[in-house]
């Protein structure tokens, strides 16, 4: 079982979702990175009018510290670019059970904030005819940590600094005032559209400056007053 410690508290956090909801295009900056790569279509580069959602599942979770592991029968496809990349996330941590939560209630539902890294195989994910479940759902492709803050005591959630480093490069660096959707209005729409329990998981969306992951590189996402979440890049077949 991953377990975090909360902070300015001696106990420990069971992470234990049954659900990981995450929101797609969060960030317009993100959006038109897309466009350039061409990993999205044109036509979606207007901002979108509701929250663009995709799972994870639970088997993506690893903590701090855990190897992000590339799997090895992607190599089966013979991808001439083969691409697996980071992502900067504000992850929220559900408190209690809710269905249709107001906007302006919404805090009292979440117990608390961490970093999240939305490791995604693009060439399953904008491959698969399926849409993007396998892309971004593969074992170790959602680190999590360092910590846990409560939501008494992150400050605004909407006003954080949220970086990304590489190999202690910075690639990504951004601001959580720049959402599409802020938080209370993204737990209000994933709430309508499916029963929040304790402990569920909702990812925030990403902003620019992804990039690809390697075997043997580091990667760190930092988020303002929580901490900074570290994993190496393995090979399935280095194991």
């Amino acid at each position: 079982m991953l377990s975090l410690p909360v902070k300015n508290t001696e106990e420990n956090y069971e992470v234990n979702p049954s659900k990981i909801i995450a929101l797609g295009m969060n960030y317009k900056d993100h959006i038109d990175e897309n466009i350039a790569k061409k990993t999205v279509k044109e036509e979606k580069s207007v901002i979108p009018d509701e929250p663009i959602l995709f799972n994870k599942t639970p088997n993506v979770l690893i903590g701090p510290e855990d190897k992000i592991i590339l799997p090895s029968f992607i190599n089966k496809y013979g991808f001439e670019n083969p691409r697996t990349d980071y992502e900067a996330e504000l992850a929220v941590i559900m408190g209690k059970k809710g269905k249709h939560i107001a906007q302006e209630e919404a805090n009292e539902y979440i117990f608390g904030y961490t970093c999240m890294n939305d490791v995604s195989q693009r060439n399953l994910q904008t491959g698969d005819k399926s849409g993007w479940f396998r892309g971004k759902s593969l074992d170790t492709f959602g680190p999590i940590g360092p910590q846990i803050v409560k939501s008494e005591d992150i400050g605004n959630p909407n006003n954080l600094d949220i970086s990304a480093r590489l190999n202690g490069e910075t690639v990504q660096s951004s601001n959580t005032n720049q959402m599409i959707f802020p938080v209370s209005e993204i737990v209000s729409f994933v709430s309508d559209n499916f029963t929040l329990n304790p402990g569920d998981i909702i990812m925030t969306g990403t902003p620019s400056g992804v990039g690809a992951l390697s075997a043997g590189d580091t990667i760190e996402i930092e988020i303002e007053n929580i901490g900074a979440l570290e994993n190496e890049v393995d090979r399935e077949s280095n194991l």
